[in-house]
């Protein structure tokens, strides 16, 4: 068997969806849905195996959730995020209670990622 799961996390506004997931994270946009117009758009990012759906449905997740992302290469992304001119999140690498390092982003809707080194 081979399991992938792909969360969908809750956004209110498209263009700072975007700003975040694309330009601050530096994730790709695979693709958008919309049912017609000015309907709640639906759409993925990815950034090599991290998948993400992001939904403007109001019942599609909940804002403020949290995702643990294990990866490899920590000091690396933490590296390009940091010099990306994004004001409104400065992450620092700590040591979490599991003894791993770790960063955490908070997006524009109080959903936040902790990328954990592995």
């Amino acid at each position: 068997m081979d399991f992938q799961a792909i969360p969908v996390i809750r956004i209110f506004d498209e263009d700072k969806a975007k700003d975040f997931y694309l330009g601050f994270l530096g994730m790709t946009l695979d693709w958008e849905h919309r049912f017609g117009p000015d309907f709640p758009l639906y759409m993925q990012v990815s950034r090599e195996g991290l998948v993400l759906h992001l939904s403007e449905h109001s019942g599609d997740g909940c804002p403020g959730t949290k995702l643990l992302v294990n990866m490899d290469a920590l000091d690396a992304l933490f590296a390009e995020v940091s010099a990306t001119a994004y004001r409104y999140s400065r992450p620092s690498i700590e040591t979490a209670p599991w003894g791993n390092r770790v960063f955490e982003v908070t997006d524009p809707f109080s959903n936040r990622i902790l990328f954990n080194e592995r």
